[in-house]
Order: structure tokens, then sequence, then C-alpha cells
């Protein structure tokens, strides 16, 4: 993908956007923005808070707002986004012109695994998480995929290694091939 251009890691909540973000921006020498902790800072509040006070739709709002604040910057960053950044078409639509995007894949069990002990995360507020983790895939996956420049599994291994891998990935002149 072009050096010139934002990376944007896009994908299911746990699949490590924020996490493989942070240490991959290390390894390509670029800064990270994590677009839910820009939401907080801008807003002074977590994103539960801002989803109970302003549901959904206001969080939302404010997502898209963030990623293009981001994506107008000039220097390219890698921009981990949130699992619903796919769901406005807008948002699509910038990414689509202004960012590599890289899909980190995941699957429902691996995200239960990941997700278990995480009581923040407001579309998880459900009796039943794998049914709700599921609907959400089955919602957003078309998007993910859509979008996607590079599929990238994020289910095993630790972030670094994942980081690492796809690094260096990124760094190889483009071949078609799989990862």
């Amino acid at each position: 993908m072009a050096d010139d251009r934002h990376l944007a890691l896009i994908g299911p909540m746990g699949a490590g956007k924020s996490s493989i973000g942070r240490l991959l921006a290390q390894a390509l020498q670029r800064d990270c923005v994590d677009l839910d902790q820009l939401i907080e800072a801008e807003a002074g509040a977590d994103i539960a808070l801002i989803f109970e006070l302003e549901g959904e739709d206001g969080f939302r709002d404010r997502e898209s707002r963030a990623l293009a604040q981001v994506l107008a910057l000039t220097e390219p960053r890698v921009i981990a986004c949130g699992g619903g950044i796919v769901v406005r078409p807008e948002n699509r639509a910038l990414l689509r012109a202004h960012a590599g995007i890289v899909l980190l894949s995941i699957s429902v069990d691996e995200q239960m695994q990941r997700l278990a002990r995480d009581r923040q995360r407001p579309l998880l507020q459900v009796q039943d998480r794998r049914q709700e983790l599921v609907r959400l895939a089955r919602e957003r996956q078309a998007h993910y995929n859509e979008l996607a420049d590079l599929v990238w599994p994020s289910g095993q291994g630790r972030p670094a290694w994942i980081a690492a891998r796809l690094a260096e990935r990124l760094s190889q002149p483009a071949t078609g091939a799989p990862p």
C-alpha cells in the first residue's frame, strides 16, 4: 500500500485494531490515531457514557466527524477504527478515498474469548453476547470485505507478533497473494 496514504484498520470488536494499530504504527514509523480514544478525549466522556446520553446515532455522528478530521491530516497515520465505522456509507466512501484499508479478521469464537471479561462495550451489554456478535458480523461483514485492500487474520497470536508480520507484508510490493 502506498506510503503517502493513511492506513485504516477495520474489523469486528476484539480483532485488535487498537493494540495492533499502536504497534504497527511504531513499526511503520507513523503516528497512530485510535478513533475511539479521540472521540472520548474530544467528548470528555467514555464511549459507554456517550452511548447512554446520545444513543448509538449520537456516537456514530461523533465517529464520522472524527474520521473526517483524521483523514484530512496530511501526514499519513495508522488509524484504528471502531468496529461500526463501516455502517455509514459516508464513512466507507471517506475510507475508500483516503486510506489503504486492512481488515483484521477474527471469528466469533475468538471474539468471545477476547471479550469475555470486557464489560465496557455498549453493544455487548446484552444477555446473549454470542448472538449479538453473530448479528453484528452479519450486518457488517459485507462492508468489511468490500472495503478491505488486505485481509489479515488477527485471532491467533500476540498483537506484537501480528503487527510485525503485518508490517513486513505492508512493506513488500503488492503481489495479489493472500497473507
